[in-house]
Parts: structure tokens; sequence; C-alpha cells
């Protein structure tokens, strides 16, 4: 069943995608899916939503990131304490459906917030996976967000307050890392790892090819893009990072599955590295972008394949 979807951007909801996928079939799970913090409109993830929410703030104004109004941490309404449950039932909905796809023993790795990524962990747990580790990707900058308490009590006029509480400040420390969620799905129960891994070939890693200056790896990853590298979508991950994360856990001709493509990283990825892969993505746009981006990366670094011209001809044609 997966031909259809094979080396791929499918146009669409993963949720009515999934079930079609053969099962036992996915070798490693690797996807930067949303958030659920209300980053833009496909970001937005729960039912309380009122005028204000994207918009924009005095603050906000002339700044280069944030640009959209988000939540108060303390929310504007007391319904908005549900929002966290509702972003984990959204990712249980999806979670359920990876799971009959995975092999006995392979890795999930899910991109996820500071703030919200215990609820993908509550998610995939509830949904049959284990949580191996936690990885730290640590970003090479971040932007500052924490506006000045002195000028907000400018603006009304309390220049005595403004004075007594000059250096400090209102929001966040500078996000330097995002987490990443490392799953697993079980083995047989009586059997051992080694046995899974003669069995499916998924489990380990591979260590010697993901060294550092000869130094074993660990799970604060530093990666940055690329200075010639195409930026299409806010979210946008290294193709270095996800290129190590395929190294380190899967096998040439390997299947890797991404439900949340978005600027088409993870196929890059995996096609520069003799992966399959199989992808959705519900949004237009992006869904466009990603096979332009594919495209253009694949002829300039890896030679012209049969796979691209067959994808742009069905998004064409």
């Amino acid at each position: 069943m997966n031909e259809k979807f094979l080396n791929k951007i499918t146009q669409g909801d993963c949720l009515g995608y999934i079930p079609e996928l053969t099962n036992s079939s996915i070798d490693l799970f690797l996807s930067d899916i949303p958030y659920g913090i209300s980053l833009d409109d496909w970001d937005v993830l729960h039912s309380n939503t009122n005028s204000a929410l994207l918009g924009s703030s005095p603050a906000q104004e002339g700044k280069s990131g944030f640009k959209r109004r988000g939540k108060p941490i303390n929310g504007w309404a007391q319904s908005d304490r549900n929002i966290g449950l509702e972003y984990q039932e959204w990712c249980k909905d999806w979670a359920v459906k990876v799971y009959p796809k995975m092999k006995n023993g392979s890795f999930l790795f899910v991109f996820g917030a500071r703030r919200t990524i215990h609820r993908v962990i509550n998610a995939f747990e509830e949904s049959g996976f284990l949580l191996k580790d936690t990885l730290a990707w640590k970003k090479p900058s971040a932007h500052h967000r924490a506006q000045r308490v002195s000028i907000v009590f400018e603006r009304r006029g309390l220049i005595e307050d403004a004075k007594k509480w000059e250096g400090w400040r209102l929001g966040n420390l500078a996000p330097i890392w995002e987490p990443i969620a490392w799953f697993m799905k079980p083995y047989t129960i009586g059997g051992t790892i080694t046995d899974n891994i003669l069995e499916n070939e998924v489990g380990a890693m591979n260590i010697d090819a993901c060294k550092f200056n000869g130094s074993c790896p660990t799970n604060m990853l530093e990666f940055g893009f690329d200075k010639n590298e195409t930026r299409i979508h806010e979210a946008q991950k290294p193709l270095a990072l996800i290129e190590y994360l395929i190294k380190l856990t899967t096998q040439e001709n390997h299947l890797v599955l991404d439900p949340f493509m978005g600027s088409g990283t993870t196929a890059v990825a995996a096609k520069k590295m003799n992966r399959n892969f199989i992808g959705f993505e519900a949004n237009p746009e992006f869904h466009s972008k990603s096979l332009e981006r594919i495209s253009e990366l694949t002829l300039n670094n890896i030679g012209e394949l049969p796979w691209v011209q067959q994808t742009l001809f069905e998004k064409n044609g």
C-alpha cells in the first residue's frame, strides 16, 4: 500500500492518509510537528480563539521575530486552561494511527516546544510508544522577546515605578534550544533488542558515523543553517540536523515517515542519504514550495533523479 505515497509529499491532512500505509513498514518517524503555541493559523490547535489571537500588539511593532500575537501564559479566559489538553488530544489522534505502521523497535523523533513537549510525550505514551530520551537542539541564535517593565510603567505615567523596575523585563529568556522527544515502539516481549535488530533492522545507533571530532555524540545537538540553505518556513529546521538524526538511526533504503513535511527538509535529507520517505503536508502553499525546494536541491546536489520529475509531473499535471 505504500507505493501510492512512496518518495512523494502528498498534499492533505495526514489523519486521512496514515491508515492507508502498510503496517510494520516504517523504519523511522521524523517530524517537526506543529507545537500548538499559536505561531500561525496552522499552529492553532484549540477551540478557544478570539479576534486578538495572531494579531499584533504595540510591543511587537517593528520586531523581526514574534510578529503575531499569541495568548499570554495566564490566558485570556478560564477556558484557556484547556488548550494544553486539546493539543495533547490532537497529537494522540494521529499518534495512535502511526503506531501500527512502525516496525517493532523502531525510533521516532518528534520536535516540540519547551512548554508543550510534555503533552506530546503524554499522547505518545498513551498511544503505546516508549520515551527513550529528550534531546536538545541548540540553535546558533534566538530572538529575545522580553519587554521592559519600565517602559510599560512610563506609558501609564508611573514614573517612580518605572525607575524602581529599571532593568527588569517581561517575557522569557532567549529560547536558544528546542526539545526533541525520542520515542521507541516496543519490541516483542520476551525478546531482546538484539533479536529485534536481527529481525527488523531497527533499534540501534550508528555511533561511529555520528562522532564529532572523534568524540561520541551527546543528547545536545548543535546545528545551524548553511548560508546557502533555502528558507521557506518560519519553523524550518536545518538540513544538517535532520540528516544527522537519519544517519544516527537508519541504514540505506530504510523508510522515513514525516506526516507534517512543511518545507520538505525530511524528504531532502532522506533522498540525499539514499533513504526512502513518505510525507504529507496539509498547507497547499508549503506543499508547493517544498516540491520546488526538493527539485532545486536534488538537481544541484545529487543529480537528476526520476522521483523528482515524477513528483513535479503529478503536481503540475
